[in-house]
């Protein structure tokens, strides 16, 4: 695998080289690739009618979860992670569309204050954690130290170290504590994330998304790869596994990271038909999903 991912990157440095975010004409061969790349299995996005009414029928089932959830007093937190442009937003607003706001709350810290960068790395984040009969989800989430701060030098290896070691220590209190947790890495090809970025860039609602950081992403690929590695193999135990998703089609991508969720939980007036079990094509865990390009 050493001499493929050698030879990848030196690919990934040659391609970065032509694309060009700022041009206004995306490279034919970029769009044509899009939605094949990282080994996307299907050659279509899932159709908009059939994706509306999947979607209706699952948010119901996530109303009667949430009238669940709190009859009983548990508590539920559900992350997401990924690449830049992955569609994580997006997942957790339709997650979240027709749930009680009183019930449910969506977490997406920026930088730490100067004060933050002073405490347990953990802190801010348990700070957030869920009471009884509440719904948490995590647009980014403590992963950030295994991600963007690894890749951009934010922080030290000692502090990465540290990070991955007591990641499941943390998240396994979580879980012993009786916190439903849920971990979902969302994957895409590089000619889908470079797609993405071109569309946010040039639509003049958007542009605002396209950050430094972004830029930067474009000619770090292979980085951010051996990041996704490593964090698969520090930080997916039993207690609290990851979950994988690949996610060139945004369609498909919010109806599997719900789907997921409702199938692994039971609550009262369930459909156990309307939900089904996710698309093992692109959603499950393993070599086959953690550790593709």
């Amino acid at each position: 695998m050493g001499k493929n991912r050698k030879t990848a990157r030196t690919a990934d440095r040659k391609a970065s080289r032509s694309f060009d975010i700022d041009d206004p004409v995306l490279p034919k061969a970029i769009d044509e690739a899009a939605l094949g790349s990282g080994g996307f299995p299907y050659d279509k996005k899932l159709d908009r009618d059939t994706y509306e009414t999947e979607l209706r029928n699952l948010q119901i089932e996530l109303v009667k979860l949430q009238v669940s959830v709190q009859k009983r007093g548990e508590r539920l937190v559900v992350l997401f992670e990924g690449r830049d442009a992955a569609g994580k937003g997006s997942t957790v607003k339709r997650f979240s569309a027709y749930l009680s706001s009183r019930r449910v709350r969506t977490v997406a810290l920026a930088k730490p204050t100067e004060v933050e960068a002073g405490q347990w790395y953990f802190q801010r984040y348990a700070a957030q954690m869920p009471t009884q009969g509440e719904i948490v989800l995590f647009d980014r989430s403590w992963y950030n130290r295994a991600g963007v701060e690894r890749v951009m030098g934010f922080c030290t290896q000692d502090q990465l170290a540290d990070f991955l070691r007591e990641a499941p220590q943390f998240e396994g209190m979580l879980v012993r504590d009786g916190i439903h947790l849920f971990k979902f890495y969302l994957d895409i090809g590089r000619e889908m994330q470079w797609k993405r970025f071109h569309d946010r860039r040039h639509d003049p609602l958007r542009s605002w998304k396209i950050t430094e950081i972004d830029r930067a992403a474009v000619g770090k690929w292979d980085d951010y790869t051996k990041a996704k590695d490593e964090l698969f193999r520090f930080t997916h135990t039993a207690t609290s596994p990851w979950t994988v998703i690949r996610a060139n089609d945004k369609r498909r991508t919010r109806l599997e990271a719900i789907r997921a969720v409702l199938a692994a939980l039971d609550y009262e007036g369930k459909s156990k038909k309307i939900v089904g079990t996710p698309d093992p094509l692109i959603t499950g865990a393993g070599p086959d999903f953690f550790y593709t390009a």
